[in-house]
């Protein structure tokens, strides 16, 4: 548990409309369902909200944004300072028009491809096989099925650690492999792709594809993180972990799975701890076999217990 700071923050902030909680539980909101608690959890009322509370934070704390929790561990000691986690009630809308898409930072990357679809609007349907939110793709240049976020984006809005908004063009966001070049602390809120009109038939199948995909390859029902590891240069990171003889194995709770060795499970009773270690054992293993170094796709944050 961390001392409660929620009554100075809400005495410093009156006009705030959006919820704090102290020492809120983050397992639940991972799919891993792991990890400690946040010091707070602010939740905001809409944009304004976000920028005015940002505005008025004091610099000391440190701030976190937790999406839909799908590519992420929580360290079981919690996160000190502020998680900020941007609801689908406030930040979850899209739209579309001509061949323009509207997505909130908090609409899954799912939802935006079937908004893309129902406009017959293609070129976004690799969204379709990702597990996450639209603010998590700008942050990761989230890819699959041979496309990638900066491939479709125009531009992204978001909001700084001063509270003042941005707009960032694609080139602004000097994408990498899963990785972006904006400033950590940015929260984006919003963003504009642009598609192609398509066959409504064409744009349904390839969705089926990409959908077909992850059911067949990937352990979609099991509690993942998603693919653990990024793809070293000309070379795949399940290929290397299975060289490695790391299929199936396990620490605790946590095991490596037997469907896609790049994907990492809580098999019922893992801790943080146990998942994070056994990623790390992994790359020790392929460091070993091959000589070349993973490194995590997986974010992880938050503090060790005491």
């Amino acid at each position: 548990m961390f001392p409660d700071i929620t009554p100075d923050l809400k005495a410093a902030m009156p006009q705030l409309r959006g919820r704090l909680l102290a020492n809120q539980s983050l397992a639940e909101l991972t799919w891993f369902r792991v990890g400690g608690p946040a010091q707070v959890l602010f939740t905001p009322a809409d944009e304004d909200d976000l920028a005015y509370f940002l505005q008025q934070l004091p610099q000391q704390f440190p701030v976190y944004v937790v999406g839909v929790g799908s590519n992420l561990i929580v360290r079981d000691g919690g996160i000190p300072g502020v998680v900020i986690r941007l609801s689908p009630r406030a930040f979850g809308e899209t739209s579309a028009r001509d061949d323009i898409v509207f997505a909130r930072a908090a609409a899954l990357d799912k939802r935006v491809a079937e908004t893309a679809a129902a406009a017959n609007i293609g070129g976004v349907e690799f969204l379709f096989g990702i597990p996450g939110t639209i603010g998590g793709a700008l942050r990761m240049n989230a890819g699959a099925n041979g496309r990638e976020t900066r491939d479709v984006l125009i531009e992204a809005t978001g909001i700084g650690r001063d509270g003042a908004k941005q707009v960032f063009t694609n080139a602004d966001m000097k994408f990498v492999y899963r990785n972006s070049g904006v400033d950590p602390s940015i929260i984006f809120t919003s963003a504009r792709f642009r598609g192609a009109i398509a066959a409504p038939e064409a744009i349904r199948a390839r969705m089926d594809e990409v959908q077909n995909h992850r059911e067949t390859a990937q352990p979609i029902r099991e509690k993942t993180g998603g693919s653990t590891f990024k793809n070293p240069p000309g070379n795949s990171a399940w290929k290397l972990i299975d060289a490695a003889g790391c299929r199936g194995l396990r620490v605790g709770g946590a095991q490596v799975s037997e469907m896609h060795c790049n994907f990492l499970i809580n098999t019922g009773s893992a801790t943080g701890h146990d998942i994070e270690t056994l990623g790390e054992t992994v790359r020790a293993r392929v460091r070993e076999n091959s000589g070349i170094e993973l490194h995590w796709e997986i974010k992880r944050i938050g503090i060790e217990p005491v």
